[in-house]
């Protein structure tokens, strides 16, 4: 864990660390991480305390109005570098290390920066899609990213002197003005690029969530980490845990919409946490 980024230092208490574990111990367990496992690698929560106010893009403006599309791509693009530049922090690595022994089945993660599998989890489950790689929505071509950010800076050469606002958990910044900014075309059809994430008004694909279901089947456990369980998509997952009877453990700063339903619910740091549970699980 030396190379991951540092955490803030919220450990927690540990009679809730005691519950955790012992709600856990013995038994195969599904992860589900949300924005707060990635804060301490500087990718900021949507809903977080501190978190900025802001209107994310929809897929039905991203597809009507070729001006949200530009202010879009031009701030995702600028927010790519400053993304893709971010480490895993430690409680990456201690899902990694908890996988390894078996302990972890797998991870289901509503987060789109890839940091998990850059961590070196093998099994991941990435619900609302990936940053890293861009698709036509017309002929289905897939693009990496990178080579979609050097077609736009080839054509918008201002764009990389822009200064770039708050980063955004998606990726994306604030861009002053848009208006001469040229977008990336699908170099087999011409059509429309969005980068494979889920937008808020699109459904997670039918087979990524047969996917995250048939991981939560093959567990004894659920573990939620930074997740605040307002999207729809981690509720589900939630519920069909609780139909089961299996422990649930929460790990979040805040409120989250499943804490009426955790088996044991610990308000502090993901990182610090899923650390802690490492060393206590896998004695």
């Amino acid at each position: 864990m030396s190379n991951a980024n540092p955490v803030s230092a919220e450990y927690p208490p540990d009679e809730c660390l005691d519950a955790a574990v012992d709600a856990l111990q013995g038994r195969t367990i599904a992860v589900l991480t949300g924005a707060g496992v990635s804060t301490d690698s500087g990718i900021p929560d949507y809903r977080g305390a501190g978190a900025p106010v802001r209107a994310p893009m929809t897929f039905q403006n991203f597809m009507a109005d070729l001006d949200y599309r530009k202010r879009y791509w031009a701030g995702s693009h600028l927010g790519w570098k400053r993304f893709s530049a971010a480490r895993p922090n430690p409680g990456h690595a201690a899902l990694v290390e908890l996988e390894l022994a078996g302990i972890v089945d797998g991870i289901i993660t509503q987060n789109v920066d890839g940091l998990h599998l850059r961590a070196g989890s093998q099994r991941v489950v990435d619900l609302h899609g990936t940053m890293d790689r861009v698709r036509c929505l017309t002929c289905g071509q897939f693009y990496a990213r990178q080579s979609i950010a050097d077609q736009i800076t080839a054509a918008n050469p201002w764009i990389d002197t822009e200064e770039a606002f708050e980063l955004s958990p998606d990726g994306d910044v604030e861009v002053r003005d848009v208006q001469a900014f040229v977008l990336p075309e699908c170099s087999v059809c011409g059509g429309v690029l969005k980068p494979d994430v889920v937008f808020f008004g699109e459904f997670v694909p039918k087979e990524k969530f047969a996917e995250a279901s048939a991981l939560m089947q093959s567990a004894d456990a659920l573990l939620i980490a930074g997740s605040s369980l307002i999207v729809n998509s981690g509720i589900r997952l939630l519920e069909q845990a609780s139909r089961r009877k299996l422990p649930i453990v929460i790990v979040n700063r805040g409120v989250t919409k499943g804490d009426n339903r955790a088996t044991v619910k610990v308000d502090a740091g993901t990182s610090e946490t899923l650390v802690s549970l490492l060393h206590r699980l896998s004695k």
